[in-house]
């Protein structure tokens, strides 16, 4: 039916029957019920049951099978960028001046994000077994970019150098740029923090500001969301104040999120080696502080070493470090080795097997961030 003006009658459901060929409803429409009066109503593209089909976007299948096959879906933040708030101060927006141990250790959670998400690992050969945790080969096993500009950036080299793999130790100094090769300076990630700080304000988590210091203007980045940071201190300080085998919910992420046990693990053992960790304790006695300093010193000598769990056993430098602080404390009692070794089954459940590589991998930057200190 036409319009003087020449426009035809939109069809709609349980228009009257008045015409045959426009009542009728197209193929695609499926009854949802009776109206009323007795006519069909119908809905075309309803979500609803009994509706037809609706579109969807098949990049989010792909996201839910990604999810599901790493066990669990991303979470919000980077270990980088959690780290990175940790050391930063929520007002004025920078780092401390005389830290030199967080580039280092940023770099080294670079290679532990891309091992969780399941990108990197090292070499599956028997003769690698007999090297030193931190000089074994790292391999690219999946170079699916991951969405995040740095972790792609690092990715990408690696992938590139597929013919001559470095170790985990190797990757460390190059992507920090601590080497002496000049062929391979390129391999240098700069302005990582910057970077990082960018990448949290697009996230709404910070925020720019222009900061005047004597004799030049520099970008600062304040904290805008305080709930973010106030929990990540929440979920290091709950870690490292239990005194039980069993981890307190509130020092996890969010249920669902990948590997929430091994993501704390990594982000307290990655702050301890940032020297950015007492940040996250001023609320804490002086005891307590103390207290917590040395659990995470547990923490990351047991996790230091492969399988996880094994410092006991090879009886390396952080038992007897621990074993002097307790000394020194004048405390003869046990140390929380149980509570530690709490963790550790945890974190084994986690992984995919007993002789995961990709948390192999996570293993030898942990022993070289529990070496930093000797580095540099």
């Amino acid at each position: 039916m036409s319009s003087a003006g020449g426009l035809s009658r939109r069809r709609v459901a349980g228009a009257s029957s008045s015409s045959a060929s426009d009542d009728a409803p197209s193929p695609s429409w499926t009854p949802n019920g009776p109206s009323p009066n007795g006519t069909v109503v119908t809905h075309a593209g309803s979500a609803f049951e009994g509706g037809s089909k609706v579109a969807c976007d098949p990049r989010d299948l792909d996201q839910v099978q990604e999810d599901s096959r790493y066990g669990g879906r991303m979470p919000r933040l980077t270990i980088m960028e959690e780290v990175l708030l940790l050391g930063l101060k929520d007002k004025h927006g920078y780092l401390s001046f005389w830290n030199d141990s967080i580039s280092y250790a940023l770099r080294g959670c670079i290679l532990i994000e891309l091992a969780l998400r399941r990108r990197i690992a090292l070499v599956k050969d028997p003769n690698q077994r007999r090297s030193p945790l931190a000089d074994r080969l790292v391999e690219v096993i999946d170079d699916k970019a991951t969405g995040e500009t740095i972790l792609d950036e690092a990715l990408k080299m690696m992938k590139g150098q597929e013919t001559d793999r470095m170790s985990i130790n190797g990757w460390v100094d190059l992507l920090s740029g601590e080497t002496w090769n000049v062929m391979k300076i390129g391999y240098q990630l700069k302005q990582v923090r910057e970077r990082l700080a960018k990448g949290l304000v697009d996230k709404g988590v910070l925020r720019t500001e222009k900061r005047n210091f004597l004799l030049f203007d520099m970008a600062t980045h304040p904290v805008a969301d305080v709930r973010t940071k106030e929990s990540i201190v929440t979920r290091a300080v709950s870690l490292l104040t239990a005194t039980t085998s069993a981890v307190p919910p509130s020092a996890l992420d969010k249920e669902g999120t990948q590997c929430r046990v091994t993501r704390t693990v990594c982000l307290v053992c990655a702050a301890y080696a940032a020297s950015v960790l007492d940040n996250a304790f001023g609320r804490l006695t002086y005891e307590d502080r103390e207290a917590a300093f040395q659990r995470c010193d547990e923490i990351l000598a047991e996790f230091a070493c492969w399988p996880f769990g094994s410092t006991s056993a090879t009886g390396n430098g952080g038992s007897k470090r621990r074993e002097a602080v307790n000394i020194g404390m004048g405390n003869s009692a046990p140390s929380g080795r149980e509570s530690v070794l709490g963790l550790v089954q945890e974190v084994k459940r986690e992984m995919n097997g007993e002789d995961d590589p990709s948390f192999h991998l996570i293993a030898g930057v942990l022993e070289v961030l529990s070496k930093l200190d000797s580095l540099l």
